[in-house]
């Protein structure tokens, strides 16, 4: 004999076809399953109360409830396919491309020069067999003993003084780095020769900015340790490294170098390399030697503090500044066009 709860589902099984029938977007579709097959639907609630029941009526009653169920669920999902196929059909329909019609130009970015300049020298480099330090491992915040102690400056040099570096807040031995030769230091602690590494990053002078000279620029510093290496070792290659760079004159030569004495704490002897720059100026060309780079032989105090042996290993090292070197090649006279972000000089880089 039919009871309260069949004759609630024979009812709510003629109102969801009703409403099924009803459904004609993918938004009622929703609605629909919420109503009835939802956690809270309908017939998930008669689901839940068969322990209300009694014994004889809940297996039933139960088979019932799951055979209404699945109808709608297929049903449902059915209408929902078709519902999806229209709307993809009509979208097909209304968003057709004009494969005709001129495309819209959106103006594209380039690597700056500076970047450029650095991608450039460290493939010059790796080609020589120079592994580039992960400039994230060095940092630009450094202590005073791997900027100055480590590289043999004595406690009274001028670079040390406010003047030539700037001093955090963090501590009197925290600074800015000013050279990245922090980074070797730090590569050369805890290992045994052969070293070739170059490390490229910014660093930071107290400098009064000028058209040759800034606050903030990029240096790239190489270093090669092992046992024999000799001046003609470094000589050579960075000879072969301007050539790379530079290329060939008109008369198929390098650009010619020369190297002159100085002197740096961390290398002894110390050499400054120059190039010999040809510009045109009122039709007349002239020709000057331009500072490029200093380097020199690893002095022995700087392998010592690192824990190799200078008896039984020598090495070379040099640094170069990033923006001197792109103002060389590409003709820039001004350091300050690096840091102005000014579109139209830029722009002169695409392609």
């Amino acid at each position: 004999m039919p009871t309260a709860t069949h004759s609630l589902l024979a009812t709510l099984q003629a109102e969801a076809i009703a409403a099924l029938a009803a459904v004609d977007s993918l938004d009622s579709a929703e609605a629909f399953r919420n109503q009835y097959l939802g956690r809270s639907g309908q017939i998930t609630l008669i689901k839940r109360n068969l322990k209300d029941l009694p014994a004889e009526e809940r297996p039933i009653v139960g088979a019932q409830a799951n055979e209404l169920s699945q109808l709608l669920e297929a049903q449902l999902t059915e209408k929902e396919q078709a519902l999806k196929s229209a709307e993809l059909n009509a979208r097909l329909a209304n968003e057709v491309i004009d494969v005709t019609m001129p495309g819209t130009y959106w103006p594209q970015g380039t690597r700056h020069p500076i970047t450029r300049m650095i991608d450039e020298l460290s493939a010059i480099f790796a080609g020589m067999g120079f592994a580039v330090l992960d400039d994230n491992a060095c940092p630009e915040v450094e202590t005073d003993y791997y900027n100055f102690d480590a590289l043999n400056f004595p406690a009274d040099h001028p670079a040390r003084d406010m003047q030539d570096t700037f001093y955090t807040a963090v501590a009197p031995n925290v600074l800015l780095r000013s050279q990245t030769s922090n980074a070797q230091i730090r590569h050369m602690e805890g290992r045994t020769p052969p070293i070739q590494v170059i490390s490229p990053g910014r660093v930071y002078r107290n400098e009064d900015v000028s058209r040759k000279k800034h606050v903030l620029f990029h240096q790239l510093e190489g270093l090669m340790v092992a046992e024999g290496v000799t001046v003609g070792h470094l000589k050579g290659t960075l000879n072969a490294f301007i050539e790379q760079l530079f290329g060939l004159d008109d008369q198929g030569q390098p650009m010619k170098t020369r190297f002159r004495t100085s002197f740096f704490p961390f290398t002894e002897p110390s050499m400054e390399v120059d190039v010999l720059y040809r510009r045109t100026i009122k039709g007349q060309v002239l020709e000057d030697w331009l500072e490029i780079m200093g380097c020199g032989m690893v002095d022995p105090n700087v392998l010592s503090e690192v824990g190799i042996d200078p008896e039984r290993y020598s090495g070379f090292a040099f640094g170069m500044g990033v923006e001197r070197l792109a103002m060389l090649k590409y003709g820039i006279h001004n350091i300050r066009d690096f840091y102005t972000s000014d579109l139209r000089f830029l722009r002169a880089f695409n392609g």
